[in-house]
């Protein structure tokens, strides 16, 4: 069960004490509190847990600063689409809005190199009236003498770079609990020129300690990724393991599952739970072309592999797609064979942009239609 406070609830109020007083009585239940801070209000959830069937409705919402009382599902408790649960389905960072009715582009480097590469990454983005981007620094890697990233060594010019440009998030893969101390510290020396995403990739999606550590940070939202090899159900669990520790601020990544049943490509493409994500729970959704596809293969048309999936995902109601970009492929340190040139970059932004069209023209199509059966 959850309780949702009346906005901008006074925690230091008689009303506020009284109720977590009441809640710490109930036999059998403990309760969390989660805070929300949007723009313009702060929104209060306490989340109960345990022996919830016998509370009632009525009598929750009849405590001091509730405003509305959901019930919930046994799993996905917080990030789940619950039964009447109208709680906002977005989140804001750094003036970039996250949400299931929006979509954000991420391209970069897959791995940081150079600083004069992420320069021309970055001015082409600006040029292209981008303000989000993929900077790998930490690399977990198959083969232990691959190259595993520059790590915080480059994270100074990283982030001064990318407030240079004008780049408001960048999602950044993390292996260790230890990195998210390493990314304040060098945006905190920088002077926060830029917002991070810090994402936990396929390899840790089942490191439980990590997504505890990291779902205790409340600085940074998150980009999880699909486990490989694992169920829907496995991956969107862990992600409840980083709501449950108070950072909600997640979103899902579909980057293809483990099986030779996807080739060629490198791995079996999930861009068809898109949809199913948005209705078992409230998270944006991200689809990874690069990771899924593994290579620049085109059909007879031209069109890339990459650009097809990309569009069946951003049809599907994709809310942000990660894509590898690099200056110069050849030179790229990791993944370069996959990785799109600086000269595509506008025609894969436009080709989005209709893509994201047709989304909405079929969201149009379908709300008239419910309309339409809902008269009848």
């Amino acid at each position: 069960m959850i309780l949702i406070l009346a906005p901008d609830t006074n925690k230091d109020s008689t009303e506020y004490r009284q109720l977590l007083e009441f809640l710490s009585n109930l036999e059998n239940i403990q309760h969390r509190v989660h805070d929300e801070k949007g723009t313009q209000q702060l929104l209060t959830e306490i989340y109960l847990v345990g022996d919830t069937a016998i509370l009632q409705n009525d009598e929750m919402l009849s405590l001091p600063c509730v405003e509305r009382v959901v019930r919930v599902s046994e799993e996905y408790r917080v990030l789940g689409r619950h039964h009447d649960d109208q709680r906002p389905t977005y989140f804001d960072y750094h003036g970039v809005r996250f949400g299931q009715d929006n979509l954000n582009v991420f391209a970069g480097l897959c791995a940081v190199d150079t600083p004069e590469h992420v320069e021309i990454m970055l001015r082409a983005l600006a040029e292209h009236g981008q303000v989000c981007t993929r900077m790998g620094a930490y690399k977990p890697r198959t083969n232990p003498y691959s190259f595993q990233g520059h790590g915080k060594a480059c994270l100074p010019w990283v982030f001064e770079l990318a407030g240079k440009h004008g780049i408001k998030v960048i999602a950044m893969e993390i292996t260790h609990d230890a990195h998210i101390r390493e990314i304040q510290q060098a945006l905190e020396d920088a002077g926060n020129p830029t917002g991070v995403m810090l994402q936990v990739g396929t390899r840790n999606t089942q490191n439980f300690e990590l997504l505890k550590a990291i779902g205790r940070e409340a600085d940074f939202p998150v980009l999880l990724k699909r486990g490989f090899g694992i169920t829907l159900e496995e991956s969107l669990n862990a992600a409840e393991y980083l709501a449950s520790e108070g950072n909600r601020r997640v979103v899902f990544g579909l980057r293809g599952m483990k099986t030779n049943m996807g080739d060629p490509h490198r791995n079996f493409i999930d861009f068809a739970h898109v949809p199913v994500i948005h209705r078992l729970t409230r998270m944006p959704v991200c689809i990874d072309p690069s990771h899924s596809v593994g290579s620049r293969d085109a059909t007879h048309d031209g069109i890339l592999d990459i650009f097809h999936v990309t569009a069946q995902g951003v049809i599907a109601g994709a809310n942000m797609v990660l894509v590898d970009f690099h200056p110069y492929p050849g030179k790229a340190l990791v993944d370069g064979p996959q990785a799109l040139h600086m000269d595509e970059l506008g025609y894969f932004l436009e080709d989005i942009r209709i893509a994201r069209k047709a989304y909405e023209a079929r969201l149009k199509l379908a709300r008239k239609a419910h309309a339409a059966s809902g008269a009848d």
